[in-house]
């Protein structure tokens, strides 16, 4: 049974975020002193008092404001008010009534879902008096909070879970799902690729780049599997990232590689693979990630004078360390090869869990001519056995009769006959060397 939701809405810079990560235990949603840090629907699955749900946190509100980005912002938090079990308004408790609270109350009361009246930055119980002037709103549920220090919150959610529908069940969404991240320049088509997966506008989608600031999730079932997409904030050269904010989704961007199963590192096909294309490839690879590279656009290309295989290997030129990465040309926009993308997506993220037992590794490791490395004198060092120590990424342990660390050239020629031999397609393949001890 899918979860109940509960939507976290509010105009600009009054803490919603900070409550959102602060009720899911985890910093997921940007949080900063300037306006405007939460753009699209960020979701979590929170729980509390034995009920689980989805918490929804929302950008900053002004149904005033027709300006393209504030725009979508309002679309975006209409539709998880729509989907919503209950509502959180947000407010500020030090700013008092403003004329922007008193008209997202109007437009709450009329969605006749159970609305909750958060009065938020209540650092100390002295100021909870002032949160009962915002009765005057016409929202019987009141609550003085603090979100950044956690006062009051467990009598909230006390309040919140008992609107939900009795039959809540746990959600029959397992573990299992594959994480993957959507990660690349601004205005490369992130957003829209997404949308285009997930079938509805989950993302905003604009001309604008750097739209998207936080890491947006979204479950999709597919086949019978499920997927959690992560939509990240564009990553620029640190010479272009100058607000905090642009910073901070930076930051969030990586980290959603060092929790994703799966990187799709989109390419804009209109445009030549540059190294920026290639830092952020190196990202997913540091991360441990599966690797797929996504050259969006294709549509736009004039096949006759951009060929598939002209383009793929000025990609690989500039990529050149992510050669076992598959590479697809898509469209995000007309949805073209996305099955094909979704069967590389399996194809890669079942790699990178693949074991393989040490017998079958030493019999291999007997058979590799290892001689064939081009290693000076002074750096070689005697391989004994090999035993695989982890998955997602897959990761190695040589062991040798030296301690100083094998020859880069060495390493690089076994990853590549690890890999002829035993597939792991896409991704990362790890190698930790041991110096084997002597007994006796």
């Amino acid at each position: 049974m899918k979860l109940p939701a509960v939507a976290v809405v509010g105009r600009p810079n009054v803490g919603k975020s900070t409550l959102f990560n602060r009720i899911c235990g985890k910093h997921k949603a940007l949080v900063g002193n300037e306006p405007g840090m939460t753009r699209d629907r960020n979701v979590e699955t929170a729980e509390w008092a034995g009920r689980s749900f989805e918490l929804v946190d929302t950008g900053g509100i002004d149904p005033g404001d027709d300006a393209l980005i504030p725009r979508h912002i309002f679309n975006q938090a209409k539709t998880a008010i729509q989907r919503a079990a209950a509502v959180l308004l947000v407010v500020d408790c030090r700013a008092g009534v403003t004329a922007l609270d008193q008209e997202l109350a109007k437009l709450l009361i009329q969605s006749s879902k159970p609305l909750f009246l958060v009065a938020n930055k209540c650092d100390n119980p002295k100021l909870w008096n002032e949160a009962y002037e915002f009765y005057e709103l016409g929202i019987d549920r009141v609550f003085p909070i603090s979100a950044e220090h956690g006062m009051n919150i467990g009598d909230l959610l006390d309040e919140v879970v008992q609107t939900f529908p009795r039959d809540n069940t746990q959600s029959s969404i397992t573990n299992r799902e594959t994480k993957v991240a959507i990660v690349g320049k601004p205005n490369v088509g992130k957003s829209t690729l997404l949308n285009r997966i997930v079938g509805e506008d989950r993302s905003i989608v604009s001309p604008v780049p750097g739209t998207t600031r936080d890491v947006v999730d979204s479950l999709v079932v597919r086949n019978g599997k499920t997927y959690r997409l992560l939509d990240t904030a564009g990553i620029r050269k640190k010479s272009q990232t100058l607000l905090v904010a642009e910073k901070l989704s930076v930051i969030m961007a990586r980290r959603s590689l060092e929790r994703c199963d799966v990187a799709l590192i989109l390419i804009d096909a209109t445009e030549q693979a540059s190294s920026l294309d290639a830092t952020i490839a190196g990202y997913a690879h540091e991360a441990g990630a599966a690797v797929i590279l996504v050259v969006n656009k294709w549509d736009k290309i004039h096949k006759d004078s951009f060929t598939m295989k002209e383009y793929e290997d000025q990609v690989r030129t500039k990529i050149r360390y992510l050669d076992y990465a598959p590479l697809i040309f898509i469209s995000a926009e007309t949805g073209q090869r996305l099955p094909k993308l979704f069967s590389l997506i399996d194809a890669v993220a079942q790699a990178r869990r693949v074991r393989v037992g040490t017998g079958e590794l030493n019999s291999f490791l007997q058979k590799v001519a290892l001689n064939k490395a081009s290693i000076p004198a002074n750096k070689q060092v005697k391989v004994h056995y090999m035993t695989q120590v982890g998955v997602a990424p897959p990761v190695f342990a040589l062991f040798t009769n030296k301690q100083n660390k094998i020859h880069f050239s060495l390493e690089r020629y076994l990853v590549n006959q690890i890999r002829d031999r035993f597939g792991f397609q896409g991704t990362p393949i790890v190698i930790k060397q041991k110096m084997e001890r002597k007994t006796g």
